[in-house]
């Protein structure tokens, strides 16, 4: 059976619980890149091995090797950082990366080019200011996010503490991060990291874990392999509800893969409860998902090969209780509460407009120096939207007027304020240059096509209908492409499959509607498509509500 298993699943046995020959591999000076084996393990220490695919040609015809560097993604629990690793970072971004901090889509950070003899001194200063890379990606639970804003909720503190809680719990007990990049003396007795979670074997594919503050639904918590609702009652946190099997990856050409919202299948009280039902749902998973094929091993279609019904029995089973049954609760939007806003202790916290994650100076703003002269006050911590937006959080009362005056001197509050409402529902994967999966273009192209919608939306007087935009460079849901109002899935360079269809609060997929449309094409469409939604649209209806009725749920004749 072993010879069947796909290289990754016998490296994570046979890897030395995740150590490899990666210090051999730092140490080879000859080539860019890391041995193939040691490129697999290093995702499990949150960094993947890329290139400029920008320069590919141009270093083939001088016969070079190509120009290998890393992204490194670090694991942050519900976003959150000091002023003092926010320097840390921009400080790292300026020295050895490409100079921007980004933002992602699960409420973390990444750092792109990183050459691999920056790795060691790079995640060294990250250990400094109290920071890891640990699971940020590989088969494991991957960052844990939660709803970023305190304004949210008077109970925000409390359901915000779960992330950090469930992220140390679900962390890998291997010492090897620590040995390779820190040069922690290695550990000789091997019990002393022997691992009742992932064993050898760690998980069969990636595991995402999510909590909403109902009715805010800014995680997409459906997306998750594991959602988590806060329940709450009389002003209390009573628990969670718990949705599982959500994943937004398909391949193209491959009926068997596909996006799946996660089904929910009850609530658990707060408290050890929780925690017990999280992590087997966990183990389950480990059990019973696919380890030949890949691209069937998300938690998804585990329970849709077991039944949701089966899936849960076992859960009940080990964790010897049953969920209740699912309370009640609404979703009323989707969305970052930009600007100024106060919570229930009277501190402050400004969402500003960072587009696409982007953290960056550039002619028309310059936010990474906005952001660094305000963490230099140490007044401020920071945080991640899973909409790829920063907070500047936590400022007292007395602290406001300095932090405005910072926000108005570098033009930030006018770029947030200025920004069209579609823009500032709207997000994009990284993809070219440096993702190896990327069919097209997103980040880099997202900005200017935007540009384009926005006058077709002036044009049928929709300028300020609030439509969830966003844009991937493959099928792989980086982007969460497929639980928007309009979803952009790149299918080759310049060309993208147009899906529509979406709700506005992420209880529904949106669907495809047109495949491989180049700009023109796109253009034309949603040209069509706004003069019909303003002429109609019924009272309050979202567009994708419109284009849900009008284009997949007809009535049949």
């Amino acid at each position: 059976m072993s010879e069947k298993l796909p290289l990754l699943e016998r490296v994570k046995v046979e890897g030395d619980a995740l150590r490899g020959t990666i210090v051999e591999s730092i140490k080879d000076e000859l080539t860019g890149a890391m041995r193939e084996e040691d490129t697999l393990l290093m995702k499990f220490h949150g960094m993947y091995q890329q290139d400029d695919r920008d320069r590919r040609e141009e270093r083939a015809k001088k016969k070079l090797e190509r120009l290998y560097s890393f992204m490194i993604r670090l694991r942050m629990p519900g976003g959150i950082l000091t002023s003092g690793q926010w320097i840390a970072l921009n400080d790292i971004a300026g020295k050895d990366s490409t100079n921007e901090l980004k933002i992602t889509t699960r409420q973390t950070i990444q750092l792109h080019g990183v050459l691999k003899s920056r790795l060691k001194p790079t995640h060294q200063v990250f250990n400094r200011v109290h920071l890891d890379t640990i699971a940020a990606c590989g088969d494991d639970n991957r960052n844990v996010t939660c709803s970023p804003n305190p304004v949210q909720s008077p109970l925000h503190d409390e359901i915000f503490g779960y992330a950090s809680k469930i992220s140390n719990m679900l962390k890998p007990k291997t010492r090897a991060y620590y040995e390779i990049f820190l040069d922690e003396e290695k550990i000789v007795d091997k019990k002393l990291e022997e691992d009742p979670l992932y064993r050898d074997s760690y998980l069969p594919r990636k595991f995402k874990i999510g909590i909403c503050i109902p009715p805010n639904n800014d995680i997409d918590v459906f997306g998750n392999d594991l959602g988590l609702i806060a329940i709450i009652e009389n002003n209390k946190l009573v628990g969670f509800n718990f949705a599982i099997g959500g994943g937004l990856a398909f391949t193209f050409g491959n009926p068997d893969t596909y996006a799946r919202l996660a089904t929910e299948i009850g609530f658990v009280p707060a408290g050890e409860k929780t925690f017990k039902a999280i992590y087997e749902v966990v183990t389950v998973q480990r059990d019973y998902g696919d380890r030949v094929d890949r691209k069937q091993a998300r938690l998804k279609y585990t329970i849709d090969k077991m039944g949701v019904d089966k899936f849960k029995e076992e859960v009940e089973k080990r964790i010897g209780f049953k969920f209740e049954e699912s309370r009640p609760y609404v979703f009323t939007k989707r969305e970052d509460y930009y600007g100024w806003q106060q919570d229930a202790k009277g501190n402050w916290f400004y969402t500003l407009f960072v587009e696409n994650g982007r953290v960056m100076d550039t002619e028309q703003v310059a936010i990474k120096s906005a952001l660094l002269k305000i963490a230099k006050t140490g007044k401020v911590n920071f945080r991640c939207t899973v909409n790829q937006k920063a907070i500047v959080s936590d400022v007292k009362p007395e602290d406001k007027k300095e932090i405005n005056d910072i926000l108005e001197e570098f033009k930030i509050i006018a770029h947030t304020e200025n920004a069209s409402v579609i823009r500032k529902n709207s997000m994009a994967c990284v993809a070219l240059s440096t993702c190896p999966l990327a069919l097209a273009e997103s980040q880099r192209y997202l900005p200017s096509l935007l540009t384009k919608i926005e006058a077709l939306l002036a044009k049928n007087d929709l300028a300020n209908e609030n439509i969830i935009t966003r844009m991937t460079g493959c099928p792989n849901g980086c982007g969460r492409s497929s639980v928007s109002e309009i979803g952009f899935i790149g299918s080759a360079l310049g060309k993208y499959n147009l899906n529509l269809g979406g709700d506005h609060e992420g209880y529904r997929l949106n669907r495809l509607y047109k495949e491989h449309l180049d700009e023109t094409q796109i253009l034309n469409e949603l040209d069509t498509l706004f003069a019909d939604f303003k002429q109609q649209r019924i009272q309050n209806e979202s567009f994708g509500d419109y284009t849900f009725r009008t284009l997949f749920n007809k009535p049949k004749d």
